[in-house]
């Protein structure tokens, strides 16, 4: 039998300019009920740029909530209703500055399942070509170039902890093991 539980009664708690907060009243499947807290999100799209010469575009940013500077994958949220890889590629431009030729999908990864419904969208890109970067109103980050071994041992060795750019790292460096990528 499946898991599941019923929406009973939903209140929205916070309308934001990125996340939506509901309380939720939720049937359990043995008749209880709880109560769910629940960030809506309406997701991001994440790309792993790999030049001809195996290195890939890294960004550091300030992450104000983690109060730290971070390495990651370019990436971004998506608007209401955005194609994830049209926002992908966006990113991508706007970010580093580089468009690509040939993408591969990811897939999906889920940040945050207990209580937040955002979904990261993941593509790894190649063949690439310089562009205008065009930075965000209020986005500051440095883009870096970085040997593709060097990036995965940063992941190893807890130096890039984000979770999209963890799982991106790791996925494409199995893929490239099995002659996938």
């Amino acid at each position: 039998m499946p898991h599941t539980e019923k929406t009973l009664e939903s209140r929205e708690m916070f309308n934001g300019h990125v996340i939506r907060v509901t309380l939720d009243k939720v049937e359990l499947e043995n008749g209880g009920t709880s109560m769910r807290e629940i960030v809506h999100h309406h997701g991001g799209a994440c790309v792993l740029a790999v030049t001809d010469d195996d290195k890939v575009y890294l960004v550091r940013q300030y992450r104000y909530a983690l109060e730290e500077e971070l390495w990651e994958l370019p990436a971004g949220k998506l608007e209401a209703g955005e194609d994830p890889f049209e926002a992908a590629r966006r990113e991508l431009s706007e970010e580093c500055g580089v468009t690509a030729d040939r993408f591969l999908n990811l897939g999906v990864l889920y940040p945050t399942v207990g209580y937040d419904s955002e979904k990261i969208y993941i593509w790894a890109a190649t063949g690439l070509h310089a562009a205008a970067q065009h930075l965000d109103e209020g986005e500051f980050l440095d883009v870096t170039l970085m040997p593709f071994e060097e990036v995965l041992d940063l992941v190893m060795t807890d130096k890039i902890r984000d979770s999209k750019t963890v799982a991106a790292v790791l996925k494409y460096a199995l893929l490239r093991q099995k002659g996938e990528a």
